[in-house]
């Protein structure tokens, strides 16, 4: 498969990302499967303690980045000075020019739905009504259905063990990043705390999960300032009333040729030919299927 913008990605072979556990199927057979494996990682900013977050630590620099500039604790224009991971304690010490004080803010706390430690809405929020997304942007439907080709077909740490979440960041038709994650936020923040080190703008881009399009999917979407976010799986209201708002292309239940949009549809140009785009195999949507039913029981 020819996906040359992909620049990062999951290694499904990285024996510190997945364990392989005994036990039983359900004939009573001896059977060993693989296990994500999940580890606690401790964020501290400028010396002042964060967040302790699950996480499978394959990125914990991106992650702790992420994770500030989606909380409104890191801005876009702050100097990060140095950003220190010590794997053997599980901490990640982020360190700007700017003084920072959050004593006060880590008091309130107030998790969205999203699954694993959940982040505090009301900082989610913050400077939300601001954000100006790129009303040029759009989305071909050529594009989305050989985007969702590239992406189901990627090699995953979903592929090897299950219980992952994914996300992607894209530029028409090519996945650029690839990031998976026991919690959907910790794989968005790890996207956002790329983009941020690397100096990547949003307007010509495209968001990809794997997870239900909530409140906090479509709020964290927003805050990185990318205009279109799509997803195989469903919406929930008020995820749809903020994308509305934002004027953020919200498009869902995205499987084989078929997709739902509810936000933001002027950006689509719809110049797929349906007769030549394959439907979902029933191997490949009963194995997703499944697991997307158990996601969302998160």
């Amino acid at each position: 498969m020819d996906t040359p913008l992909l620049r990062v990605q999951p290694d499904p072979t990285d024996p510190r990302l997945t364990r392989r556990v005994a036990g039983l199927d359900h004939t009573g057979a001896r059977i060993e499967t693989s296990v994500t494996v999940e580890r606690p990682l401790t964020l501290y900013l400028n010396g002042q303690e964060i967040v302790t977050m699950m996480t499978i630590l394959d990125r914990p620099e991106d992650l702790a980045l992420g994770y500030l500039l989606n909380q409104g604790m890191l801005k876009r224009d702050d100097r990060v000075t140095a950003v220190d991971y010590d794997e053997d304690l599980g901490v990640v010490v982020v360190r700007t020019e700017r003084q920072t004080d959050f004593e006060q803010k880590l008091k309130k706390k107030t998790l969205t739905s999203g699954c694993a430690q959940g982040t505090a809405f009301g900082d989610l929020m913050e400077d939300f009504s601001q954000v100006r997304l790129a009303p040029a942007a759009q989305l071909r439907t050529s594009w989305l259905y050989r985007l969702l080709h590239r992406i189901n077909t990627l090699p995953s740490l979903y592929l090897e063990a299950g219980a992952i979440h994914g996300c992607a960041l894209c530029v028409q038709d090519q996945p650029v990043v690839y990031m998976e994650d026991v919690g959907r936020h910790n794989a968005v923040d790890k996207i956002a705390g790329w983009m941020f080190r690397h100096g990547e703008g949003p307007d010509d881009k495209i968001f990809y999960t794997t997870g239900r399009l909530t409140s906090e999917m479509v709020i964290k979407t927003v805050r990185m300032g990318i205009p279109i976010l799509v997803s195989r799986s469903g919406f929930t209201a008020w995820g749809v009333e903020l994308a509305r708002e934002a004027n953020l292309t919200l498009i869902g239940r995205c499987k084989g040729k078929r997709f739902v949009a509810l936000a933001g549809e002027g950006r689509i140009v719809f110049d797929a030919d349906l007769a030549y785009v394959p439907e979902e195999s029933a191997k490949h949507w009963r194995k997703n299927s499944a697991e997307a039913m158990g996601s969302d029981a998160e």
